[in-house]
């Protein structure tokens, strides 16, 4: 793939750039690639080194999965963020299992975990960057640990449909009770019934085209 596709992105988002040869800056150019993954696509399996992922559009769900197949959401990446829990070579230090999945149709550029392992043992700071990426999205790790073992399911799902209705810019949220529950690390069951609940208070509105929020106020009050 041509490099001068990727120069222009990787200067914006790595603050290592300019500080690194010219021939580290073309292994890594030379060793990326433009990718779409389909959704539903599993794009990072297990401890495997997918590499470095960099999300240009669509979203990926990262989770973890038991052994009798039950999964848990640990964050959901967007346009403009980046995966480092893909490149077990670079990050060493991560030994659990980590899957990653494409929410939706995800167009992606993908730097190889071994190009991006070499470049970064002769510069600490790309490690640092590396590290700091990945520590930075254990606060999300944790926010959803806490939300599961000591918030009540009505609070739970409140934050969830604000922040997603936040992120969208929407007053509809179109995800099915099944999506909500497996980011909630929850049963579908149990979302459908406190929907139900939100439904008969008036604070939003089920239709098979996603969960409208009447009362913006109410499902405030719940996240707090």
């Amino acid at each position: 793939m041509e490099p001068n596709l990727f120069e222009p992105v990787y200067k914006e988002i790595f603050p290592f750039w300019n500080e690194i040869s010219e021939s580290d800056k073309a292994v890594i150019c030379q060793n990326s690639i433009a990718v779409t993954y389909p959704k539903g696509t599993n794009i990072h399996d297990s401890n495997e080194c997918s590499g470095v992922i960099f999300v240009r559009s669509g979203s990926l769900r990262l989770y973890m999965m038991s052994e009798d197949g039950k999964d848990i959401t640990l964050y959901r990446l967007h346009k403009g963020d980046m995966c480092m829990l893909s490149a077990s070579c670079v990050l060493q230090t991560i030994t659990f299992d980590v899957f990653v999945d494409a929410e939706e149709d995800s167009g992606c550029f993908v730097i190889s975990g071994a190009a991006f392992a070499e470049v970064s043992s002769r510069n600490p700071q790309i490690k640092i960057f590396a590290l700091e990426t990945a520590v930075s999205r254990f606060s999300d790790v944790m926010w959803v640990m806490q939300q599961i073992l000591f918030m009540s399911m009505d609070k739970r799902l409140a934050i969830f449909l604000s922040d997603e209705s936040a992120r969208t810019n929407s007053d509809t949220v179109n995800l099915t009770h099944e999506q909500i529950a497996r980011y909630m690390g929850s049963a579908r069951e149990v979302v459908s019934r406190m929907l139900k609940y939100f439904a008969n208070e008036g604070i939003v509105e089920v239709s098979r085209k996603g969960i409208k929020i009447l009362d913006k106020k109410r499902l405030r009050e719940l996240t707090l």
